[in-house]
């Protein structure tokens, strides 16, 4: 029988590509630091680069970078509303869009809004509102844009922060900032804002116990102003959530005032020495 020799033949005998695989630093659930070396069962937050009045074209801006996720978000308004029938409101509208960039993560493909960026954007409206003097601005709309350049986890709870920096660089008057922070149980153990390996890696005990928790506080107010829950999280557990992620929005706060008040001197210098 004559030799194919234009094929390339593979090696009689080979192994799965998953035996190479890097392995985790620890297995979810386990006790010991977490992937990137930070701490379980303890408020351990990403370390966060914020900067603000990045978009010119804008009139407010503001950049979050935690790790791996990076957001950008753009404020527009307030502008007279388009609708005829709101051009007699008393208070403003805000309205907000939060989408993932093509590139964001390997499962996105193209710029059409899906339902979790519906959901995500609901959520940013709701979190948003309490805290806009609306009624500062009749017959008005505001327009909160946030596009996720990468998804490395909890987008949620950050684009909360990111997008209340835009509005307050943009001049428009708020009661307090809003900042966010979420919490993934996986079992006994919870971690504090979560990686995107860690929000989608199954639990440890059969994919049970696998709430997540995302929360919008307003910290000089002392008021939450959003709160979102995933899966299944028992009453004590749900309020233990609550209070952590308090705490991990407490830690962020002097980040967010040192970005905002950079960018309030910055733009009250002369042009020549800006």
């Amino acid at each position: 029988m004559p030799t194919d020799t234009k094929r390339v033949r593979g090696p009689e005998v080979s192994q799965s590509p998953s035996l190479f695989a890097c392995q985790p630093a620890a297995a979810p659930g386990s006790p010991g630091p977490r992937a990137d070396g930070r701490q379980r069962d303890q408020v351990d937050v990403r370390p966060v680069f914020v900067r603000c009045g990045l978009v010119s074209q804008a009139k407010g801006s503001a950049y979050i970078e935690a790790g791996n996720t990076k957001l950008m978000c753009c404020v527009y308004g307030p502008r007279e509303t388009e609708r005829k029938d709101e051009t007699d409101m008393k208070c403003g509208r805000l309205t907000t869009d939060m989408r993932f960039a093509p590139f964001s993560c390997p499962e996105r493909g193209s710029w059409i809004q899906g339902s979790q960026e519906k959901d995500f954007s609901l959520m940013l409206h709701e979190s948003l509102q309490p805290a806009v003097c609306l009624q500062k601005y009749p017959r008005s709309q505001i327009e909160v844009n946030v596009v996720v350049l990468e998804n490395g986890g909890s987008v949620l709870a950050h684009a909360v922060t990111c997008a209340s920096l835009a509005l307050a660089d943009a001049g428009i008057e708020m009661y307090d900032l809003v900042l966010g922070c979420s919490v993934r149980q996986d079992g006994a153990s919870y971690v504090v804002d979560p990686s995107h390996e860690e929000e989608n890696r199954r639990s440890s005990v059969g994919g049970e116990n696998q709430g997540r928790l995302v929360v919008a506080f307003l910290p000089s107010l002392n008021q939450v102003s959003g709160l979102r829950s995933d899966g299944e999280m028992s009453e004590d557990t749900l309020t233990a959530g609550v209070r952590t992620c308090i705490e991990g929005c407490y830690k962020l706060y002097p980040a967010v005032q040192q970005a905002l008040t950079k960018a309030v001197r910055k733009a009250a210098l002369p042009p020549s020495e800006s």
